[in-house]
């Protein structure tokens, strides 16, 4: 799933009972290592908020643009969370 400034990749994991686990992609396009770590350190709470509301089971890599790195921590968050329904890694 495509964002204005996040893609989102999942896999379904084969073991149906593990939890849900996540990965995060900034490369330097998105700026100096400051801007990197801090990018990274949003979208892991992020999925540190809702990651009792993931089904059991998904990974889930989340690939930064360069506009996330000028995003704010609700814009990340917003976008991340519509990107989240789209795929239906949501529990209803």
């Amino acid at each position: 799933m495509r964002g204005d400034t996040l893609t989102i990749g999942f896999l379904k994991n084969a073991e149906p009972n593990a939890t849900a686990r996540a990965g995060f992609i900034t490369s330097k396009r998105l700026g100096n290592a400051v801007v990197r770590n801090r990018t990274r350190r949003r979208l892991r709470e992020i999925f540190r908020k809702h990651q009792h509301e993931i089904r059991d089971g998904i990974w889930i890599v989340t690939i930064a643009s360069a506009r996330a790195a000028r995003g704010t921590f609700r814009a990340l968050e917003d976008e991340w969370l519509r990107l989240g329904r789209r795929a239906s890694i949501f529990l209803a």
